[in-house]
């Protein structure tokens, strides 16, 4: 292919809502690779991620773009051929930074890359040029966006070790607080990711209660000054008509921006409401992974109490395999004294034949 990932990394892809332009939809389930591709022959970046067969970024990168950090861990960058504005969030502040370096790395090198080809056409432009096609985009294949040699030497999950055979009858407490604590395990994982999508929907929120705050008080200076300006017109103006029925769409105007507000303050009390929800997620989870904790505590407690079993076993065995070696030899002298004792009889019936 003549397009080549150049940088990659893992991050939740989310889009803007094309119908509110103001809330984030996730486009992906989970962490996906996103890679920058370069096209040599074209000399052009873009920004690729595909979830399982399905592109669900690809954005060429052009000198106007600009990638903004909207949080410690969330990222965004708007797209004018796709229409839309992409977001991504990355599981630390330190991968943000890097894709974003490497943005206005690209940035800069596609802005380059522009004015030379501009630069060449205005040198070297003929008619056969000027009626060249457009660009083909090239085919897009999962194999093509593989990740970085870091990526893929950075394995998703740690396999754990096979467990070493024991009885059966010792292993069933471990077995079964392994069991437990894998199943705290998924609890764990799933809420950190409703965890990551509630963070980015709860920032999301509290910039829009501060702008609507902002518009609510624009709004309530705007009444104001239209109740001053009405009274004046009242007091001042000789023409009555004219005064009333200026009056009376003002009055309709300052009941219009009533009812605005009313939704307003309505959609900030649904917002206060979800930030509460978000509050109660978030008191869940810390239940939830102190519950783990202490799973795990006594994981290690039955670990300790099988591997003491382990030891008295063994020592019984081998108090055991000493007893039959002492059975054994006492068995043996028992048969030697026997032996004995028949000989000495046979000698003494002899003597009492021969007496």
């Amino acid at each position: 292919f003549r397009e080549q990932p150049i940088f990659s990394t893992r991050a939740h892809v989310f889009q803007i809502d094309p119908n509110t332009k103001k809330n984030w939809v996730p486009t992906s389930k989970h962490a996906v690779t996103v890679s920058y591709f370069y096209d040599s022959t074209r000399n052009v970046y873009r920004i690729i991620s595909l979830d399982g067969s399905k592109a669900i970024i690809n954005s060429t990168i052009t000198p106007n773009m600009t990638f903004t950090k909207t949080s410690q861990k969330f990222g965004q960058w708007a797209d004018s051929r796709a229409n839309t504005v992409y977001g991504l969030g990355f599981s630390s502040e330190h991968h943000l930074s890097k894709f974003a370096e490497k943005f206005q790395e690209f940035k800069e090198a596609a802005r380059l890359a522009k004015e030379k080809s501009q630069e060449k056409m205005e040198l070297t432009s003929t008619p056969s040029q000027e009626s060249a096609g457009g660009d083909i985009q090239s085919p897009l294949t999962p194999e093509s966006i593989n990740g970085t040699d870091d990526e893929r030497g950075t394995p998703e999950v740690t396999q754990n070790s096979e467990p070493r055979a024991e009885p059966t009858q010792n292993a069933l407490p471990f077995t079964h607080s392994s069991t437990i604590s894998k199943h705290w395990e998924a609890e764990l994982a799933t809420l950190k990711g409703n965890n990551a999508k509630l963070t980015a929907a709860l920032l999301e929120s509290t910039a829009n209660v501060k702008q609507w705050k902002q518009q609510l008080a624009a709004y309530q200076e705007e009444a104001e000054r239209l109740h001053k300006r009405v009274t004046e017109l009242e007091c001042v103006s000789s023409q009555a008509n004219a005064v009333h029925t200026h009056k009376t769409e003002l009055n309709q105007t300052i009941q219009e921006l009533e009812s605005t507000l009313k939704k307003k303050e309505e959609e900030i009390e649904g917002l206060k409401q979800e930030i509460d929800n978000a509050r109660e997620l978030q008191a869940q989870r810390d239940s939830l992974t102190q519950k783990l904790q202490e799973v795990e505590i006594r994981n290690k407690d039955l670990e300790g109490q099988l591997s003491d079993l382990e030891q008295r076993l063994e020592k019984s065995q081998n108090e055991q395999e000493a007893f039959r070696n002492n059975l054994k030899t006492l068995l043996e002298i028992l048969d030697g004294k026997i032996f004995e004792l028949t000989e000495l009889r046979d000698n003494l019936a002899k003597l009492i034949e021969c007496s």
